[in-house]
């Protein structure tokens, strides 16, 4: 009797063995030190835009203030004279005939050089201060309309006034002394006016009714 059962094992599994080692080169299977992955790349951030930068507005030139003035003249016709003194953006202003008509008027200037005086009486000062150098304008008084220029005043030339009480009379005068020397001015005696004495323009004195009063410059 044939010993085939240790043969037919021993070829059983030599079998296996090569059907095993034929179904890994097949299917591929992979290594270990094969095997490799790759690390996803980092993302890359995009970079904010830069902030647009505003230029600041360069600051405006500041305005040149009104210049401490005064200022003297006549009307266009030569029939009266006008005097405007101006002090830290406010003014004053005289109008006088010589004779009977005459206002004090008062208002601001405002940053262009502009002026609207005005008086109790109704009388209305239009000026334009030109270059710091003479005052142009109208007056409106006791129904006339009067066009005038007003050169800037040297001393003694300029704008006075004198009040006082004399005898128990009450004075009130206001002068405008222009650049020739030449004098305009009312005298009011208790309200009436009349034709102003001239003053000395180097010390203000005046005489009236034998007493000396002292016209003053005016300033607003």
């Amino acid at each position: 009797m044939k010993r085939s059962g240790p043969l037919f094992t021993l070829l059983a599994g030599l079998l296996v063995g090569l059907f095993m080692l034929s179904l890994n080169a097949t299917t591929g299977e992979k290594t270990a030190s094969s095997s490799v992955e790759q690390s996803p790349s980092p993302s890359t951030k995009a970079s904010p835009s830069p902030t647009p930068t505003t230029a600041s507005p360069s600051p405006s030139p500041s305005k040149s203030p009104i210049p401490n003035a005064d200022y003297a003249g006549r009307t266009d016709d030569d029939s009266s004279a006008v005097a405007v003194s101006l002090r830290d953006g406010r003014a004053i202003a005289y109008f006088c005939d010589g004779r009977d008509k005459e206002s004090w008027l008062k208002g601001d200037v405002e940053d262009d050089g502009t002026m609207k005086l005005t008086a109790k009486g109704g009388a209305v000062l239009n000026g334009t201060l030109k270059e710091g150098k003479r005052i142009s304008g109208t007056v409106d008084i006791g129904g006339g309309h009067y066009t005038f220029t007003a050169d800037k005043a040297i001393k003694p030339s300029g704008l006075y006034r004198a009040t006082a009480t004399v005898r128990s009379a009450k004075f009130d005068g206001g002068w405008i002394v222009l650049k020739d020397g030449t004098q305009v001015g009312i005298l009011n005696k208790n309200g009436k006016p009349s034709p102003a004495p001239e003053i000395d323009p180097e010390t203000g004195l005046v005489t009236v009714d034998g007493q000396q009063l002292t016209a003053r410059p005016v300033t607003p």
